[in-house]
């Protein structure tokens, strides 16, 4: 051996000596078990069978001690992705109750920024119930939900709806509805809902 070894080189190597050493004198020549079983009355020729079985039983022990590792991997896995299911919900919840309304209008289909009081059954009119919200979330769709009361406290109209994908803070949104010529004249109400929350609510007269 030419191989010039360091310090630490030639520490490990008797150490690993030593470990190969201890393993040798810890072995028993198949020999001397067969003397051992002899002497306490067992079979000799059974020692192969024997040895099988230690060996299947070891190796069953190795793959339930993998099993558990992995079952408790899979379990971990699991539970690491359910908290961030739940956390992603939290977050999305929480920027959801942070939505609020700036402003509501009633208007015709030609809006000039005025807010409707009074609507004429005449000529059946759409009448639209324009929303800004504010806080809205960025990148996100807001699923609303928006009625139309008579007078009698009746929902006439539901509308459900989900918005296009917000691009800003400040989102205006709207519905709308047809007032017939029969409609229920008197104090009728618009409401707008985030996923069960009112958001706003508006009255005007229809005569």
């Amino acid at each position: 051996m030419t191989q010039r070894l360091t310090t630490e080189q030639l520490t490990q190597i008797i150490a690993e000596v030593g470990n190969l050493q201890t393993r040798k004198e810890a072995e028993i020549e198949p020999e001397q078990v067969k003397q051992i079983l002899q002497e306490l009355g067992l079979a000799p020729d059974l020692l192969d069978e024997a040895l099988v079985q230690v060996q299947r039983r070891q190796v069953l022990k190795v793959q339930q001690k993998r099993n558990r590792t992995i079952a408790i991997g899979v379990i971990a896995a699991v539970a690491i992705a359910i908290m961030g299911t739940l956390f992603t919900i939290q977050q999305h919840n929480s920027t959801l109750e942070r939505v609020s309304t700036q402003r509501n209008r009633i208007t015709l289909t030609q809006d000039d920024g005025s807010d409707l009081k009074n609507i004429s059954r005449q000529n059946s009119p759409e009448v639209f119930y324009r929303v800004t919200l504010k806080d809205t979330p960025v990148g996100q769709k807001l699923d609303l939900t928006c009625n139309w009361i008579n007078p009698n406290g009746e929902i006439v109209k539901q509308n459900r709806y989900q918005t296009r994908e917000i691009d800003k803070s400040i989102w205006d949104t709207q519905c709308r509805y047809i007032i017939g010529s029969a409609s229920t004249p008197g104090k009728w109400k618009a409401q707008i809902f985030l996923q069960g929350r009112q958001l706003s609510e508006t009255e005007f007269e229809v005569k």
